[in-house]
């Protein structure tokens, strides 16, 4: 693509977002990422403990890292062993609820936000089954500027629905591979989103010089690669597209 949506001439853009608010993710990944100038995206549940547990995670938005939502609950397939009310048993409207009591929460936690994205629990984006079985991506494009699905695949710019970005599932992920991912977006012009639970240690985990692997290669590459929180690069793709069309 001649025209691209990142800045100062980078030819892909790269976003790490975090999941479910792991302990690892405040002791490894922020430092790690804060040492080669990065900043990420964390998707948090704001349970009954939010204002005490979450503390840490919102006073990252004053060091330009990204709170995102997960929702309240974190509803998944009830195919999965830990789940006892499936998505199979919910409604449309207990799924908005339950994710606008979370941006509800979050919004208190941190009130300088004024735009956000969502991540879909488990990668799922859909309520009920066989007949009923409906998509609630159009409630999360109703309130969000744009949300992380899963994929396995790099977004482009000008395609791809901000509502459903792909991304790719890191745990185990060597640096080499993490790396090349980043690199194949670049020599394609897209956008990368890699998603990562424990760092170093804890559930679905990256090993932690893998990952330091991988943000020093975009701390290097800076002038190609365009590391930046979902919500950041989600506007510059916007904006562009908004030009496009003129």
């Amino acid at each position: 693509m001649d025209s691209l949506p990142y800045p100062d001439g980078c030819r892909g853009a790269v976003s790490l977002t975090f999941d479910d608010a792991h302990p690892s993710q405040l002791s490894v990944a922020v430092p790690t990422m804060e040492r080669y100038g990065l900043r990420g995206t964390f998707y948090v549940n704001p349970r009954e403990d939010y204002r005490q547990q979450l503390k840490p995670f919102a006073e990252l938005v004053a060091r330009g890292h990204e709170l995102g939502n997960h929702t309240v609950s974190h509803p998944c397939s009830r195919n999965f062993d830990f789940v006892t009310r499936g998505l199979e048993e919910w409604s449309l409207e207990e799924i908005e609820a339950d994710i606008l009591e979370a941006a509800r929460r979050l919004q208190e936690l941190a009130p300088e936000v004024q735009e956000w994205t969502f991540c879909y629990p488990c990668y799922q984006s859909d309520v009920g089954e066989g007949e009923r079985r409906q998509s609630y991506t159009p409630i999360v494009a109703r309130h969000f500027l744009a949300a992380r699905a899963w994929g396995e695949a790099a977004n482009h710019p000008g395609r791809v629905d901000l509502h459903y970005l792909g991304s790719y599932d890191c745990h185990r992920r060597s640096g080499a591979e993490m790396i090349g991912l980043c690199e194949l977006a670049a020599a394609e012009g897209r956008w990368v989103i890699l998603t990562f639970h424990g760092v170093g240690s804890g559930h679905l985990s990256v090993d932690a010089r893998d990952f330091e692997k991988l943000c020093a290669h975009l701390g290097a590459h800076r002038d190609r690669l365009w590391t930046a929180p979902v919500v950041q690069v989600a506007r510059a793709v916007r904006r562009w597209r908004e030009q496009q069309r003129g």
